[in-house]
């Protein structure tokens, strides 16, 4: 018998759905030297909460986040919340010696960032490990891209090209939910989608943003209150509907500490694109390109071969990242895996009592980027160093 950690979850959402599929599945496929007990679920509707523990396998509930944190059988909080109670929860997860897994942004503003960072580096010395889960550098075909970086076959990076498209909030009627709420999400696609790509792109160059220009818009104003929605910030009126109060759409340049030149575009509104994070990286010695709505592939252009072109890599390969726990080759995976392979890799630390990856740290980094654009698009694009 492995010796087990006990989880605890905070929200039982998207996020919370994907996350528990996480922990029921990954010891069936991945050979751990430890195993995840689902203990408890934490929500503030008792009734709703009981409902998700008893369809998504969590044993017992709790509706007061605090007192699953107090709980014996809990060594592991997982963070599925919106981003305003990031920091409360996890600085007292941490305080209290639990490893911390928590979903992006990690935070809602720098210095909530900031206060978590600190936290985890304290934790840390105890051996507390702590992450944030940029799901997507779990992708097989990013964690190869991030490979093939690495191992110099782009050469010098020189331009990077990302793009996170999404229209699930094209319809004017759709409902101000929580996510169009800065109080509670703290920005819309800027931080919603937009962290994925600026984590993405800085992990598969091994580069970091150091200065942002930037545009942000929300093209619908007001929307119709989502059910139960009261009390909003920025005001409500008799009819029913509420101020957008984040972005829709953010796009900026920036400049890596390599050298490379990087466009970026986050939006909720490109028509017909309904998960679309896609990455291109140019290099001196080849490029490669990625789609999530081909998640499976990876192109790739070696510019020592003759008349290469780009070649598609479908990475189901054994020796590709994660696949040698999967299917036969040629049979693909889906967004789910990548949260499999986020518990894997956190327990896997755990575990062996090192740090994981991304950190709160790399958490921090990316909301530095978050704020300069913000700050870049509210003054008529200033360039915005970090």
């Amino acid at each position: 018998m492995k010796p087990l950690i006990g989880v605890g979850m905070v929200g039982y959402a998207f996020m919370g759905r994907v996350h528990s599929q996480a922990w029921r599945n990954v010891t069936a496929f991945f050979d751990l030297p430890v195993a995840p007990s689902m203990a408890v679920l934490s929500g503030r509707s008792e009734d709703r909460a009981r409902a998700a523990a008893a369809e998504l396998g969590w044993a017992a509930v709790e509706t007061d986040w605090r007192e699953l944190v107090r709980r014996d059988d809990v060594q592991l909080v997982d963070i599925c919340t919106p981003g305003d109670t990031h920091a409360e929860i996890a600085i007292a997860a941490l305080e209290a010696g639990k490893h911390v897994l928590c979903e992006k942004p990690l935070a809602n503003t720098v210095a909530e960032a900031e206060a978590m960072a600190a936290a985890a580096s304290k934790a840390a010395a105890r051996g507390v490990r702590s992450m944030v889960a940029f799901n997507y550098r779990r992708v097989p075909a990013v964690a190869l891209a991030r490979r093939l970086v690495a191992e110099g076959r782009l050469g010098e990076i020189r331009h990077v090209r990302a793009q996170y498209l999404q229209d699930w909030i094209v319809d004017p009627e759709f409902p101000l939910v929580w996510r169009l709420r800065k109080e509670k999400a703290g920005s819309g696609a800027l931080g919603d989608i937009g962290a994925h790509i600026v984590d993405t792109a800085q992990f598969v160059t091994g580069q970091a943003l150091t200065g942002v220009s930037a545009l942000t818009e929300t093209f619908i104003k007001e929307r119709p209150l989502a059910e139960g929605a009261s009390g909003l910030a920025g005001g409500s009126r008799t009819d029913g509907r509420g101020q957008v109060t984040v972005d829709d759409a953010a796009l900026f340049i920036g400049r890596f500490d390599g050298g490379a030149l990087g466009s970026f575009e986050a939006t909720r509104f490109a028509t017909g694109r309904k998960n679309a994070l896609r990455l291109e990286v140019n290099g001196s010695l080849g490029s490669l390109a990625f789609d999530f709505e081909a998640m499976n592939e990876l192109w790739f252009h070696d510019e020592t071969e003759a008349d290469a072109g780009f070649r598609r890599i479908l990475v189901t390969e054994p020796g590709h990242p994660y696949m040698e726990a999967w299917w036969p080759p040629g049979h693909g995976l889906g967004y789910e895996h990548t949260f499999t392979h986020e518990v894997r890799d956190f327990l896997a630390a755990v575990a062996a009592g090192t740090d994981p990856s991304p950190s709160f740290e790399d958490g921090l980094r990316v909301q530095r980027v978050l704020a300069a654009v913000e700050e870049s698009a509210a003054n008529a694009s200033r360039w915005t160093p970090l």
